[in-house]
């Protein structure tokens, strides 16, 4: 690593829920608000529907207010606006990937692979949000792993909305099995969270260094879920 490296890399994840808040208001400002003062690195953004705003759309409008370059993953296209996950980045990113990981009778998922060089560090980064049944979550895992498991990233990090409740749950084993267990934050539902819904994990294990919510007033008005926020010492 060159000595202009950063010491530190700072992932958030976060489901947005629309950015329709708790008290139905539809306010991409309020997600802005939350996140601008974390300073991250990455932001993996599900949930993100892609609304007229401001004149432009919601991920234009995030990635402009936060001078972040937009990595798109539509899941869904809607007449009146697409939906799926957004990647936000500071740095640009050499290559991105958009995996299908949809499974005959649940909702379009996928997954964005964003790889960026910081310095001389090559970094992968994998969003993704996966589906509601414990089968469907685990062929999901499964049609993923072939890139999770690719060692050619110095740094690999998998971020977002990973829908296990359970610490035990048979996804989560299978993405243990890639990337060791990382610590558990309660990040839903936002205004007393009780379960580790969202879900950061690294490799190499030992560079993550800090994992934690954001959780004020503001952030348990803004989405179902909390933002989870992860340190990454280089």
């Amino acid at each position: 690593m060159t000595a202009s490296a950063p010491a530190r890399l700072r992932i958030v994840s976060y489901n947005v829920h629309a950015c329709v808040g708790r008290d139905g208001r539809f306010m991409p400002d309020r997600i802005a608000d939350i996140v601008e003062p974390l300073e991250a690195d990455f932001l993996a953004l599900q949930e993100v529907e892609d609304r007229s705003v401001a004149g432009t759309t919601v991920s234009e409008f995030l990635g402009a207010r936060l001078g972040m370059h937009a990595y798109r993953g539509v899941t869904l296209r809607r007449q009146d606006a697409d939906y799926g996950n957004l990647v936000l980045s500071k740095h640009v990113a050499r290559g991105s990937v958009l995996h299908d990981i949809s499974v005959r009778g649940g909702e379009p998922r996928g997954c964005i692979e964003v790889d960026v060089d910081i310095d001389n560090l090559h970094v992968r980064l994998f969003a993704t949000h996966l589906g509601l049944r414990v089968r469907e979550r685990l062929q999901q895992v499964e049609r993923l792993a072939p890139a999770l498991r690719r060692d050619d990233a110095d740094l690999r990090i998998l971020a977002g909305d990973i829908n296990e409740w359970r610490p035990a749950g048979r996804a989560l084993r299978a993405l243990h099995e890639i990337f060791e267990p990382a610590p558990r934050r309660r990040t839903f539902p936002s205004h007393l969270p009780t379960i580790a819904l969202d879900r950061i994990l690294v490799s190499p294990r030992h560079a993550l260094a800090k994992i934690r919510t954001v959780n004020n007033a503001e952030s348990r008005m803004a989405s179902d879920h909390l933002p989870l926020v992860c340190d990454i010492m280089l």
